[in-house]
């Protein structure tokens, strides 16, 4: 229903992942006989979680673990893993300069070109050790290096900008990424976003998006919402876009995962995000907080070293324990950061969903008072859920 903000505009209610739970239903089932596999392009998963495309959270090492533990990393090919041949001094200055001098050391330290031997010698270091090899670019990184991302032999590429659509309008001097003629050339899977609305969602498909991407803003790093003030909660954009893929199957027999991207932190933020219509959904504050992590207990986001416009800030998220502790377990925290496979497979359990399919029609409530119901003492102690 629309709600009328003054006589010339009305707006929909959209819902954020914190204004929903799930409701069990008629049965349940031993976690141990949930099965949470899932596929993206021609390579399966038995986790439905991806670690975001952030120089704080995935370099090589990150991504041959997520590989061995299950899940899958994707490394920025636009970060400081390509532009310096020895990253570790640079992630030393960015985890140790002061808050009032960060922004401008970021766009110092990314002015450095990136390097297209890098991007090759990377991706050889992934594949050699045994792991995935899925990196990410902005659509003008992904025009200036596919060709040499092809030719490395790149498991996965995921194109990712703020917005990312079809009908992309660029000035005269500019050529823009043909999306569908770019995922048609590469001879891997292209993962397609982001965006928030079924018709972007159903267009990427269109153009032969391998998977689709959702959410602008929402990342604990980003400010792209404050910057720009643009973005859908993530409940909404989920449901909306995870129609489209339904729809596209339905014309096509393709089926093409759709992918949450953003603001999830606990176990139970991936499940209602799963019980929206996810496919799997992508993370990065929470793998920030592993030892192995690059950032050093930090985390920032994509555009935080833009020269003309940052959208992103450096937060402190600690190092609470290792990366298959906060994978797989067993968990060391109480607050749902930790196992975060156990918890999905408790949830499905639960719900009774035996599969991610089933998972994706468990019953959804409006409920803005699920995470403070009855949790003064956690809120008023600072444990638990009140942390």
């Amino acid at each position: 229903m629309d709600i009328q903000i003054g006589r010339g505009k009305t707006a929909r209610r959209a819902y954020g992942i914190d204004e929903i739970a799930l409701c069990p239903g008629n049965r349940t089932l031993d976690p141990s006989l949930a099965d949470t596999k899932w596929q993206i392009g021609n390579i399966e998963r038995e986790i439905p979680i991806i670690a975001s495309a952030m120089d704080g959270v995935v370099d090589v090492r990150m991504a041959v673990r997520l590989s061995e533990l299950g899940a899958l990393g994707v490394l920025n090919l636009e970060g400081v893993q390509t532009r310096y041949a020895e990253p570790e001094p640079i992630l030393d200055k960015i985890a140790t300069v002061g808050k009032d001098e960060f922004v401008s050391l970021m766009q110092e330290l990314y002015a450095e070109p990136v390097k297209p031997e890098l991007i090759e010698k990377r991706i050889s270091e992934i594949k050699h050790q045994g792991g995935i090899a899925a990196v990410s670019a902005t659509p003008a990184g992904a025009s200036k290096y596919g060709e040499v991302v092809a030719n490395s032999g790149a498991d996965l590429f995921f194109v990712q900008a703020t917005v990312v659509s079809t009908a992309h309008l660029s000035p005269e001097s500019i050529i823009p990424l043909d999306l569908a003629e770019f995922c048609r050339r590469m001879p891997m899977p292209v993962a397609l976003g982001n965006c928030v609305t079924y018709e972007v969602t159903l267009n990427l498909m269109k153009a032969g998006a391998a998977a689709v991407l959702v959410g602008i803003g929402p990342g604990a790093a980003c400010t792209s919402r404050g910057v720009l003030g643009v973005g859908v909660p993530q409940a909404s954009a989920i449901a909306d876009c995870a129609a489209a893929r339904n729809d596209y199957y339905r014309e096509t027999g393709i089926y093409i995962p759709v992918i949450a991207d953003g603001g999830l932190i606990t176990g139970g933020d991936i499940c209602k995000c799963i019980a929206c219509g996810a496919d799997g959904v992508m993370i990065g504050s929470p793998f920030a907080r592993a030892a192995e992590a690059p950032g050093r207990g930090y985390h920032w986001g994509m555009a935080t070293p833009s020269p003309l416009l940052p959208r992103g800030t450096r937060i402190r998220v600690g190092t609470t324990g290792s990366l298959e502790q906060i994978l797989r377990g067993p968990a060391g925290l109480d607050d749902g950061t930790h196992n975060l496979l156990g918890a999905l497979k408790t949830s499905m359990g639960t719900l009774g969903a035996k599969n991610i399919k089933e998972m994706q029609q468990v019953e959804v409530v409006i409920a803005p008072s699920l995470l403070t119901e009855g949790k003064v003492y956690q809120k008023a102690q600072q444990l638990g859920m009140g942390k």
